[in-house]
């Protein structure tokens, strides 16, 4: 019983630690107990450990980043549409792309799949060099003005072809990438540094989809690790989706 005792003492240290450390100052919002529940009942009893992970989740208020009409399931174990055939991925998603990634504080990340802005919160918790590209234009405008909003004015966001990466600003130390593409963007491969993590949801001829961690090496990627998933598809501009060399990109935008 000592033992036991200990343990879920030590859990509800943890916990309570995470919770002081993800207000940091900042105005109740109303779901911060939602978001901590959220932080231990779905990431920390699965597999993520990255203490900065877990605080970067606990700080971003979901609800600000899914219409409001769906705001009593921000915090809910699985993904919601926010409009234009896009979804926001489920906070487990969110949080282990972000750990794969293995920002650390000063990192250069590029975020390719905008969304809602989601991601790219998280990633400007642990980093304030996060660049951000979104193919649609009303999102992108949308999701800048939700993170200037919320105070992650830091975090660049841009509309365009996420299949070319954002150039400009390569090299980048991690890149991460939010839509299901069939198979890894050269561009991104050039754009990662050497050692760089990029995490990319890849989709088969079958439609299948593999979350991928690959890691530069040697001017190479490497894959490290991979996870069954759903993504919506990374589309491109209509007079690009049947690019040399690429073919038409597969699927629909899924609900």
């Amino acid at each position: 019983m000592k033992v036991i005792a200990g343990i879920f003492l030590s859990g509800f240290i943890l916990a309570a630690a995470l919770a002081a450390l993800a207000q940091g100052g900042r105005p109740e919002d109303g779901f911060r107990e939602t978001r901590q529940l959220m932080v231990a009942r779905q990431l920390q009893r699965r597999d993520i450990t990255d203490p900065r992970v877990l605080i970067a989740m606990g700080k971003v208020p979901r609800h600000r980043f899914i219409p409001e009409t769906l705001v009593s399931q921000a915090y809910g174990d699985h993904p919601l549409p926010i409009g234009s055939g896009q979804t926001i991925s489920q906070p487990y998603i969110v949080a282990l792309m972000t750990q794969w990634a293995e920002v650390h504080p000063g990192d250069k990340v590029l975020e390719v799949g905008t969304g809602s802005g989601y991601q790219a919160a998280v990633l400007a918790e642990i980093t304030d060099r996060v660049f951000s590209m979104e193919l649609r234009p009303e999102l992108a405008r949308q999701a800048a003005t939700r993170l200037q909003d919320l105070g992650y004015a830091g975090v660049r966001v841009k509309s365009g072809d996420g299949y070319q990466g954002w150039p400009e600003e390569a090299p980048f130390d991690a890149i991460v990438v939010t839509a299901a593409a069939p198979r890894v963007p050269q561009a991104l491969e050039t754009q990662l540094k050497e050692g760089g993590r990029l995490v990319i949801p890849v989709e088969d001829s079958y439609g299948n989809q593999t979350l991928a961690r690959f890691r530069k090496v040697a001017g190479k990627l490497v894959k490290e690790a991979s996870l069954p998933v759903r993504f919506v598809p990374l589309v491109r501009p209509p007079a690009l989706k049947v690019a040399p060399g690429l073919g038409p990109i597969p699927g629909a935008p899924k609900p």
